[in-house]
């Protein structure tokens, strides 16, 4: 009687739990291992280089992504195509307020609205991109394996909807430097926060039972 009693107990309680909508479960970025570089080109030729993640995290509910925010840092804005003088005085430009004005604008966010899946780990994604204290949505597509625990996406910005305009076709037609930029996320490295992980194996847990017994 008390076998019977205490499966009928189980039972009851699993099935309610399956019914309970499933709790986003966090992810933290790892900034160490993540690599993001930035590409621009213009009529004369290209430049490219890095910048270092400060912080960052990514939400899932069971195996999709939810949502998402990365902060950027400035201040680690590195130039990789050039080297010497001609290296020091382009990346003194660049954090200079004829661009990303670095001193008053130490980091750039990037926060996730919404993520379509589009095929298995492939979403298009919309979302906030704040740069110079600016705010325009931007929309790409992002691959995200979930179990690896990485993201990469290429993100391709107007950096005058940033209010960088110096050399821009758009405003100096005599002049034209590159009006676009590309930032390549090689690899957002993240894993779930350890507070979390008793949740997240025990919806693994129901969701298992839910299909085997349905």
């Amino acid at each position: 009687m008390k076998f019977f009693s205490s499966l009928l107990f189980l039972t009851f309680a699993f099935a309610s739990i399956a019914n309970i909508a499933p709790k986003p479960i966090p992810y933290k970025i790892n900034p160490t291992e993540s690599k993001v570089e930035w590409f621009a080109s213009k009529v004369t030729g290209k430049h490219n280089g890095t910048v270092g993640v400060k912080s960052g995290n990514l939400e899932f509910e069971g195996e999709k992504l939810m949502a998402g925010k990365f902060e950027i840092d400035m201040t680690t804005l590195a130039i990789t195509d050039l080297q010497g003088e001609w290296g020091a005085k382009l990346l003194g430009h660049l954090k200079s307020d004829d661009f990303f004005s670095v001193e008053k604008f130490n980091s750039a966010t990037l926060v996730v609205k919404n993520a379509a899946l589009l095929s298995a780990g492939v979403y298009t994604v919309t979302a906030d991109m704040t740069i110079k204290g600016i705010t325009k949505e931007v929309v790409f597509n992002a691959l995200v394996n979930q179990s690896g625990g990485t993201a990469t996406a290429d993100i391709k910005l107007d950096r005058t909807d940033f209010d960088i305009r110096y050399g821009s076709g758009k405003f100096f037609p005599n002049i034209c430097l590159w009006q676009s930029f590309i930032i390549k996320c090689h690899r957002f490295c993240f894993k779930a926060i350890p507070g979390c992980l008793g949740w997240l194996f025990f919806a693994s847990l129901i969701k298992t039972i839910t299909k085997r017994y349905n």
